[in-house]
This record gives structure tokens, sequence and C-alpha cells, in this order.
């Protein structure tokens, strides 16, 4: 791997495939209140502090989209990074609970930044960035599971999300209650079935060393995300309590002799909720970035993580969670022999299959999620390694008909069992892929035959 790579800073960033690009929305105050925890901001969204990269960036543009989008392209183009398949992540707590002309007006100027051009409306926007320089492949927002009605998932398909990501922290109501979260584990449950209905990647906000838990109880609650089919997620942030000095939790900590989790304690807890996870579950994250100065209380390290990880090599666990097995994070003498495995597993009254291409050491070249229930839906294809621009040749895994491979098996599975057609949760910018595959738009979905 001598090609860009090593001219990029900071490659890390599009190792996975694709080039995330982040953007914050202006702060309002959740409708439930604040949570105990929650940095609950006045002039910075309210799960944010003021000295977190994305916000100082977002403040310094007055939280203006276009200006955030069109800034952030212009920095990774500098640093090298290849901006033609945009990950478009949108922070700042719960979008559908904003107003409506907002959250559409927010999301049509991010087109307008990536397709360099002011469109009439969202619709024409879309349809602008199928083939646009800067192609949206994805689109994440934050949400919380008692914002994911019919209704409201239906507004996150017309807006061309592709992920979405809800806070469950631990799912105990008691906890809950304890933490002013507004909400109860059954909204849970309703939320990640109704999300990978309709086709959704579904991210877990996971919050070990809350108040009214300890590390017994975390790891027995963190299990049982995998072992109920009411769960499981296919991706995780995992966020350990923190204290931080704007918080309620920062006068309540005394009078409910709180104390968050020491280093050790959280690198052990980390290391045990590691071994738990399955082949299908990917960890997005770990540690919120607060920095120090903003902490009264609670792991200050942001790079715990690497250590964790490092740790878990060495003592030659077998880790099944796919970050750590993809291809851009085991670059070196890599076997090229690949196979195709799937794995099925049941969740929330559906038949998912897994599909992964790996090599002999199980390193992670692809993956494919399948969904059958009513209709036959990949949620998601993604093919890992350094992101490439549109109609770069690959070296190893990116643009080698890796994705095209996953495709036609998904094709074979939903036909073996008697689907007439499939459908495709597709990110705006990746639609012309699947018209190449014989995919067709029916909005919101890529559609074909069988």
């Amino acid at each position: 791997m001598k090609q860009k790579i090593n001219q990029i800073r900071k490659p890390v960033r599009t190792i996975s495939g694709v080039t995330p690009l982040a953007v914050v929305i202006k702060p309002r105050k959740c409708n439930h209140g604040t949570c105990i925890y929650c940095p609950g901001g006045d002039v910075v969204p309210q799960s944010y502090t003021t000295k977190s990269p994305a916000i100082m960036r977002a403040l310094n543009l007055a939280f203006d989209p276009y200006r955030q989008v069109k800034t952030r392209l212009d920095m990774l183009k500098t640093m090298g990074h290849p901006t033609g398949k945009i990950e478009l992540i949108i922070l700042g707590g719960t979008f559908m609970q904003y107003n409506l002309d907002y959250q559409y007006g927010f999301v049509k100027k991010c087109f307008d930044a990536l397709n360099g051009k002011n469109s009439k409306n969202l619709a024409e926007a879309k349809k602008l960035n199928e083939t646009a320089e800067h192609r949206c492949v994805a689109m994440c927002i934050e949400n919380r599971p008692d914002n994911c009605s019919d209704k409201e998932i239906k507004r996150m398909l017309e807006m061309g999300t592709t992920r979405v990501e809800i806070g469950v922290q631990m799912p105990s109501d008691k906890i809950y209650q304890k933490i002013h979260r507004g909400h109860c584990v059954q909204d849970v449950i309703d939320a990640t079935k109704r999300l990978k209905e309709a086709g959704f990647k579904l991210g877990y906000h996971i919050m070990p060393g809350l108040p009214g838990s300890n590390p017994r109880k975390d790891l027995k609650m963190f299990k049982e995300i995998f072992e109920k089919e009411e769960f499981r997620p296919d991706q995780l942030k995992l966020y350990p309590c923190q204290v931080v000095k704007t918080a309620p939790l920062a006068k309540l900590a005394k009078q409910m002799h709180y104390k968050p989790y020491t280093e050790k304690q959280t690198s052990e807890v980390l290391s045990k909720m590691y071994l738990e996870i399955p082949p299908y579950c990917r960890i997005m994250r770990v540690i919120r970035e607060f920095p120090k100065e903003t902490l009264v209380d609670g792991l200050t390290r942001l790079d715990l993580r690497k250590d964790i990880e490092i740790g878990l090599r060495n003592k030659k666990f077998k880790i099944n969670e796919i970050r750590m097995r993809e291809v851009g994070f085991n670059p070196k003498n890599l076997n090229q022999e690949l196979k195709l495995n799937v794995l099925k597993y049941k969740a929330s009254g559906g038949d998912e299959f897994f599909l992964e291409i790996v090599n002999k050491e199980n390193i992670l070249f692809g993956l494919l999620r399948l969904r059958l229930n009513k209709v036959a839906m990949i949620r998601e294809l993604h093919v890992y390694g350094q992101a490439l621009e549109l109609g770069a040749k690959g070296k190893i895994s990116q643009h080698k008909g890796l994705g095209k491979w996953l495709m036609e098996e998904a094709e074979k599975i939903a036909k073996q069992n008697k689907y007439k057609k499939i459908y495709v949760i597709s990110g705006i910018g990746v639609r012309e892929y699947y018209r190449k595959l014989g995919y067709k738009l029916e909005e919101p979905y890529m559609a074909k035959k069988l």
C-alpha cells in the first residue's frame, strides 16, 4: 500500500472506505428536559460542550449547514483526503424534534454545498447529488428512541438518511428514571424494530458507569443487548459516564453517592464488552471527546481505545467486532485469497443475513446486511479499505468488484427464500452504482425484480 495513503494527513479518517463529514445543528433544549449526565449547554447543542472540535467549527460558522459542509470539504481536500464519497453525519441531539422547515432546510443546504449549487428544493438537490462531484453515499442522524414513529421514519427516508443512532445508554427502566432519560426500554425495542424494518443501519450509544449501575450490572445488561433478539444493533458507540461541569450530575453526584469509573475500571469493563460483540457489530467510537477542563470527575484519556485494543491483541483474544478486523486496520502482508461467509440471526422479528468477505485470517474486506421479513431489504453494503475517488482503480479492496459479489449473493438468498423483489436503502450518491446493477428508483429505495 504505497499509493497516496502516505500523502494523506490523518489517513485513519478515511481508512474505512468513505470520507466522514460532520455538521452540527443549532442549539435546542430536548423536549423531555435534561438527562443528568448531559452538559446541557445553551450556546451549543445540549449533549456537547463548547470545546469539542466539531462544535467549535460550527460555532465559528454560526451553525450554518452550507458553510460547515463547504469549509470541511476544503479542509479535507487540503489534507489529501478523497471527497467523492461523503458520509454526512448530522450531530447535535434529537434532530427529529426540530421544526420541520429547519430539518428539511438544513439537509437541503448540506446537499447544496456538496453539489456546489443552490437548488429550488430538497428533491432537486438530491437528484443533482446522484451525479455530483461530492456525493453523499451515506447520511446519519442522532435521534432518541421515542422519536422514531412511522411518520418520523418516513421523514428520515425522504431526507436521504441511511443510518440512525439512538441513545440507549443501558437498557434499564430503573436507570432511565434515575438519570431522567424520559423514555423506557420498550421505546428502545419499538424503535429498533421500526428502524430495521425501514432498512436503516442502526447504532446504539451505550453508557457504562451510570448512577444506579456497577461493572457487574453493566456487563449483564450489555450481554443482553446481543442475547435478546429485540435489540442486536449493527454498531455501537461506547461512552463511559463522565461528570461534566455544566451537567446536573456535577451538583447531584455527592448526594447520590456517585463516583464514575476509574481508568482501570473503565478499561476492564470495556475490554470485557469487546469480547461479547458478535461479528455483525462495529464499535464506531470509544470515549466522548470532552476536554479535561470541562470535566469534574471521570475518565480524561481520549486515547484509551488504543490501549484496550492493543491489550486484547497482545493477549491473543479472538475479536469478532468489525473495526478491529477491517482491512484498513490490518494493512501488512495480507492474504488475498478471499471467501464469503454468511451469518444468519434473528432480530426484531425478522431474519438477518450478515454477508462478509474475509481472508483466512478473518480480515474483513467487505460486508452486506440483508433483512428478510415483510420485504427483502439490503440495509448496508460496505467495502473497506482506504477511500478512493470515484472511478479510481483499487489495489486491495475498494473498486475491485467486491460490492457486486456481495449484491449477487444477497439476491440469491432473497430468491431462495421466495422473494420476488429486493430493495436497498441507498445513499443518494450511490444510486448510480445500483442502477448499473439493474436497480431502479422506487422512492425512497432502489429496487430490483428477482
